[in-house]
């Protein structure tokens, strides 16, 4: 059965029952405005596939609420960029979901630190083939690991068979530890506790961390502060941020549900964050996401010589992911139904929410916005089929985003 994964989430084994995974994501060579813009005219196309994909996730999947923002530079605007959206952002107020708000993207934010990470690659600063211990002597040693012998390289494609400290028992309930502070070291600490996976590749938030570590070490700032340097303020992602050790959501927001072991909803919105780290604790919303891609993918992010090392991939464990999906330099790449591939990464966060930004052949890009977990491998799948109809309703285009 397919996890999912991608996110900074904790407890895999109970993923599908109220957590999971993480994503996030490629976008086309189309800037989106901060605030998202609905079909205004009645020449567009009524994406009716599209909608009816969402009212399947809120319907029958029961998901509180579900958002699509999707921009398509083949299209004139105002068709070529449009929001749906279907269910509610607060059970509290009724009030209805949206796809401006803000929400925890979860493992998006690897994609971020990857940026960074090859950012630094490019400047001569870091090299992908250097050893973990070139930066962080003396860390990764004991229980039969070895930072001698686990490449930058590895970290970002999650081949370095490092465990993931979110598959410690203590995250087997992780709502009971949602307002407590964590630092990294201590979380690479315990991973290093845990039992070697199995397989080449493992997807672990471990891996992630320990690359934040190191840009504190080559830099002498912390990774946040040089995301946000580097990408956030001149990418003008005036949604996106940092929360530190605030629980709350700052800003319009959607709020976040999981559900409690006797079946009631529970809001999970607030959740210190510090677990998650540079894997996966950003706040941002679809537009600023799609930004963010863009611009990685226009090539003004990375030099090509980067950006392409971002794109070599690696099999992924089908039963982490799911069948075909391929795992990059902080990059997913997943066959579409319409032909071709689409590139991007997801998150997931153990309050709820799940976020997903994707670029498909002909640079039409989709970011997705869920605040409740799918609980079900049939949701897992209507989520997916959801980013498939929005890449490839109406055909798409055969060209690969450069």
């Amino acid at each position: 059965m397919p996890t999912f994964l991608l996110t900074s989430e904790p407890g895999r084994r109970t993923r599908l029952v109220a957590l999971v995974t993480a994503i996030v994501l490629a976008t086309g060579p189309v800037a989106v405005a901060q605030a998202p813009v609905s079909r205004s005219s009645a020449d567009c196309a009524a994406h009716d596939e599209v909608r009816r994909a969402l009212r399947v996730l809120t319907d029958r999947d029961g998901i509180t609420g579900a958002a699509a923002l999707v921009a398509d530079p083949t299209v004139d605007a105002p068709c070529g960029r449009w929001a749906a959206s279907d269910g509610t952002a607060d059970l509290r107020t009724g009030r209805r979901m949206n796809a401006a708000d803000r929400l925890r993207v979860g493992s998006v934010t690897k994609t971020f630190t990857a940026t960074l990470v090859l950012q630094l690659v490019a400047e001569h600063r870091v090299s992908l083939e250097d050893p973990v211990d070139r930066y962080l002597p003396d860390l990764i040693h004991g229980h039969g690991y070895d930072g001698r012998r686990i490449t930058v390289r590895q970290l970002l494609q999650h081949t370095s068979q490092l465990p993931d400290y979110l598959d410690g028992p203590e995250w087997e309930h992780p709502e009971r530890l949602r307002h407590r502070h964590f630092e990294p070291r201590d979380l690479v600490t315990r991973a290093l506790e845990l039992p070697r996976p199995h397989g080449t590749w493992h997807y672990a938030t471990t891996n992630y961390l320990l690359l934040g570590m190191i840009v504190r070490e080559v830099t002498g700032r912390t990774p946040e502060a040089e995301i946000t340097r580097r990408i956030i303020t001149p990418l003008g992602l005036r949604d996106t941020y940092w929360p530190g050790d605030d629980s709350r959501v700052q800003g319009p927001h959607s709020h976040s549900y999981f559900t409690a072991d006797d079946g009631r909803p529970v809001d999970g919105t607030a959740w210190n964050m510090t677990f998650g780290g540079v894997g996966g604790a950003l706040v941002s919303t679809p537009a600023d996401l799609t930004r963010f891609a863009t611009a990685l993918f226009d090539g003004r992010l990375l030099p090509a010589a980067q950006l392409a090392q971002m794109r070599r991939t690696v099999a992924a464990d089908p039963d982490r992911l799911w069948p075909g999906a391929r795992y990059g330099l902080g990059l997913i790449s997943s066959p579409l139904s319409c032909g071709g591939t689409w590139w991007g990464h997801g998150g997931t966060v153990p309050g709820g929410h799940r976020a997903l930004i994707a670029v498909g052949p002909g640079g039409r890009s989709v970011a997705v916005a869920l605040n409740e977990v799918p609980a079900s491998l049939q949701a897992e799948l209507d989520f997916l089929d959801l980013v498939d109809k929005s890449l490839c309703e109406n055909g798409s285009s055969e060209r690969t985003p450069t």
